[in-house]
């Protein structure tokens, strides 16, 4: 089950009595959870009728106590358990005696209770006994990240909250800019949220948002960066790519990051290039290499300006400069100004 079905459950009241919540999409988690309280529990009874428990120590006898009370003046209780050990169990009969009470409990829960178990794990295992219990009695919800039309209107849904309007084609801009769809990177709807906050906010009165805004005030990832850098280091702009390198330096980037993310992209630009010398199509080479499609296309649109040769140049002056910075004493800075003069002057 995704969130959509869940949010669709939660209107019809159509309610199992044990849930389990997990995914990498924090936000929609939270929001999730947010709205079965504002749709079952009234605010002036939340002290009754709500409990949330720590798992991480959490007793079976404080588990059952807190679903065992009767709901007050109301047809439904929640309890949300957060983040409970038994998950992370691999095999059966590394069960304890409590954790099989909890597995067969579950199984006998009354109509009044709503019991959300939830998991930070970006992913679970399927295996594990407790999981399989809730899948057989209740329901598993996972919360991934938004993609195609999904996310779009989650973005100019955000910025109608604010009064705002954005086209169709500066929210995919303004998604690509975000790199949330970058499964490298760390990104959620929390951190979309705060820049649509902080367009709006710069907007004031205007009401339209346009491509230009969001280059001048959304942060830059990092990843963002590198690209920029390789591409006025094939276009032999030493000057640019210099400037670039320091922006990231000035910004207390960790260099090692900056050089491996720089060493990936390498990586993956040569890959690209030999697998489509190699006859493969763009969907086989897209599977191959396991990106996500907006940065395989980054990649198959860089890696033009490339020859196969220079690419394999420019890894190993880079994975020279990855061994220079952990075995000598020169200044990891200027390693890389170096590194940066090779690629630009020597490819």
């Amino acid at each position: 089950m995704n969130y959509k079905e869940f949010s669709k459950a939660l209107k019809s009241r159509d309610l199992k009595t044990v849930y389990l919540f997990f995914g990498e999409e924090e936000y929609l988690l939270d929001s999730a959870l947010a709205e079965t309280k504002n749709t079952l529990i009234d605010s002036a009874l939340e002290s009754l009728n709500y409990i949330e428990l720590n798992g991480e120590d959490l007793e079976f006898n404080a588990i059952m106590n807190a679903c065992e009370t009767l709901p007050f003046m109301a047809e439904k209780k929640m309890v949300i358990i957060r983040d409970l050990p038994i998950f992370k169990v691999k095999k059966k009969e590394e069960l304890s005696a409590a954790d099989e009470l909890l597995i067969n409990y579950i199984g006998s829960l009354e109509d009044y209770l709503l019991l959300i178990f939830v998991e930070k794990a970006n992913s679970m295992r399927k295996s594990n006994a407790f999981y399989k219990k809730i899948q057989k009695t209740g329901e598993i919800v996972e919360f991934s990240k938004l993609k195609g039309k999904d996310l779009e209107n989650w973005v100019e849904s955000s910025f109608k909250k604010h009064h705002k309007n954005i086209s169709k084609a500066d929210i995919n801009y303004f998604i690509n800019y975000s790199s949330y769809l970058n499964k490298n990177l760390d990104k959620n709807l929390y951190d979309l949220e705060n820049e649509v906050l902080k367009i709006s906010n710069y907007l004031d009165k205007n009401t339209n948002v346009n491509r230009e805004e969001v280059e001048l005030l959304m942060t830059r990832p990092l990843e963002m960066n590198i690209f920029n850098l390789l591409n006025a280091i094939s276009q032999k702009d030493g000057e640019m790519a210099l400037r670039l390198f320091n922006e990231m330096y000035i910004s207390n980037e960790p260099i090692l990051i900056i050089l491996h993310m720089i060493i990936r992209q390498l990586r993956n630009m040569l890959k690209y290039k030999l697998l489509m010398e190699k006859g493969y199509t763009w969907g086989d080479s897209l599977k191959k290499m396991g990106l996500s499609e907006y940065e395989y296309k980054k990649i198959s649109n860089q890696s033009k300006n490339f020859a196969i040769g220079q690419l394999e140049l420019a890894l190993e002056y880079a994975l020279d400069a990855d061994r220079a910075i952990k075995t000598t004493a020169t200044e990891d800075k200027l390693i890389m100004e170096i590194l940066i003069a090779n690629l630009c002057f020597k490819l």
